[in-house]
């Protein structure tokens, strides 16, 4: 009897959604970011191609990002109303349900990283502020200072937020907002997500957004989808999107598209609050929906064919 033939792989990323003017950053700026995308998806895709497993495809790509100075997480990590980093991320695999997830770390150099090795674990599968840093560092897993997620932008973002409360204004999506993610199907048909995040700009110490939440920023289940969220997280937690987009495919028949567009029309775009989703499903078709101005997202299909964007055009 012959084996079963394998599907062909597919992979795609988010690396956050909001306002994003083109005068946000300088050309080279873009040109830098995009091809920190591309070298993220294939990153995750080289592990696909070898016909390793979803969850570790999606780690390497978030752990690429993570390691870029472009995007809000890891190396680039936006600051707290302190000036410090308090790092959220987590991870899913479609095939077993197994989860890790990692809040208010402030050392590990790769949250994405942790929060798999807590995934491995099983028990706890979760943890938050300096045990997460310690089991990281008792495990072997790199730390670094705090001065190594500052980057002069995000040192400049700080004092901008900051400058908008003194004055009683209001901040654009860009200047708040920021995360990363990825999303992959394997040769064997598993699905993993995983999301990364620094938060948003001059937030309350201590806080926890969505990246940190299984069913909310991240969510993985075999024969459906896996998905990761960007935007405003309370929102996110608040109506579980992760899970309400994969139970909407499930339970109502719709696509993975429909339910994402469903989902943000009616509890995001109304309240102007901004938000985009990226997302796989069992089949391997790509679905990156939002509903600002960008969103840096990016793919590599069943074809083998990269492609990268920033905003809707």
């Amino acid at each position: 009897m012959s084996p079963a033939p394998t599907r062909r792989p597919v992979i795609a990323l988010h690396g956050g959604c909001g306002v994003m003017s083109r005068s946000l950053l300088s050309e080279e700026e873009w040109a830098d970011a995009r091809a920190d995308i591309r070298k993220a998806l294939e990153a995750g895709y080289a592990i696909l191609s070898e016909g390793g497993p979803a969850v570790a495809a999606v780690e390497a790509c978030v752990m690429a990002l993570e390691d870029s100075p472009h995007f809000n997480a890891g190396h680039g990590a936006a600051l707290n109303a302190a000036g410090g980093h308090e790092l959220d991320a987590s991870i899913m695999d479609g095939a077993t349900a197994l989860a890790g997830a990692v809040a208010g770390a402030r050392a590990v150099r790769n949250p994405v990283r942790l929060a798999r090795r807590l995934m491995e674990q099983n028990i706890p599968m979760m943890l938050a502020g300096p045990a997460a840093d310690e089991y990281a560092a008792a495990h072997g897993l790199e730390t670094m200072p705090q001065s190594y997620f500052t980057t002069p932008r995000r040192a400049e973002a700080l004092q901008a937020m900051r400058a908008h409360d003194r004055l009683g204004t209001f901040a654009s999506e860009s200047e708040k907002h920021g995360t990363v993610g990825a999303v992959a199907l394997d040769c064997d048909g598993n699905l993993a997500a995983a999301t990364s995040t620094g938060g948003f700009t001059n937030k309350a110490v201590g806080r926890v957004g969505d990246s940190a939440i299984i069913g909310a920023g991240t969510y993985a289940r075999n024969g459906i989808c896996a998905v990761s969220c960007t935007g405003q997280g309370e929102q996110f937690i608040r109506h579980v999107v992760g899970h309400e987009i994969a139970a909407r495919v499930r339970y109502a028949g719709h696509s993975v598209g429909e339910a994402i567009r469903m989902i943000l029309a009616e509890t995001f775009t109304p309240q102007g609050i901004g938000g985009g989703v990226i997302a796989i499903d069992h089949a391997g078709t790509v679905t990156a929906e939002f509903n600002t101005e960008g969103m840096f997202r990016g793919w590599i299909d069943a074809n083998g064919e990269l492609f990268v964007a920033t905003h809707k055009d």
